[in-house]
């Protein structure tokens, strides 16, 4: 089994570029749906949201991401304490559903990680895919396509490392800024390499 990393920036696209590895065969493992599982009600990792944050971080009986977030962009030390609960549950359960892809018989594996050069994981990985577009389209896509205010996309993106920065660290790049169709040959393209290798 070969595991592979995927990454980008904010508003780059992995989640679309992500479906198009699925539709090629890939077994995909997501960051992001980690969070929201080892955020749920009646894990560990609610109840120590709970009990480091308080009740007021909780909604209808979930963690209100929303509110956590505001805390943890506008304070390095509530985000300190944070990833100190929801990092280690993450690596366990992306290690799990890999563990459990490789079971089914998964030939490659792909770990779409938000923040994968941020932390220092490209040793996990034969090689990192860069879901890349320019910041000006990152941030246009954040305001335009996700209705962010343009302060809290611009502060998302500074809290990341700038996507021109981790072109040189990927060892395959995916161009998203152009048409739909554009990104796919690129994806089938990276797709033949990596089953080669």
């Amino acid at each position: 089994m070969k595991l592979i990393g995927l990454t980008g920036g904010a508003g780059s696209g992995k989640s679309t570029v992500a479906g198009m590895f699925r539709d090629l065969g890939a077994a995909i493992v997501d960051a992001d749906e980690a969070t929201h599982a080892v955020y749920a009600p009646g894990t560990p990792g609610f109840d120590a949201i709970v009990e480091e944050f308080g009740k007021e971080f909780v909604r209808d009986g979930q963690v209100d991401r929303a509110r956590l977030g505001d805390l943890v962009f506008r304070d390095p030390g509530a985000l300190e304490r944070l990833n100190a609960i929801v990092h280690p549950l993450v690596r366990q359960w992306m290690a799990d559903r890999t563990v459990e892809a490789a079971g089914r018989g998964a030939e490659i594996v792909i770990q779409d990680v938000p923040l994968l050069f941020e932390n220092s994981l490209e040793g996990l990985y034969s090689s990192v895919v860069l879901v890349y577009v320019p910041p000006e389209v990152q941030l246009q896509r954040l305001v335009e396509g996700r209705g962010l205010p343009r302060a809290r996309a611009e502060a998302i993106m500074a809290s990341q490392m700038p996507i021109d920065e981790k072109r040189p660290r990927a060892q395959h790049i995916v161009d998203n800024s152009g048409a739909r169709e554009e990104t796919r040959r690129q994806v089938e393209q990276v797709w033949a390499r990596v089953r080669s290798l």
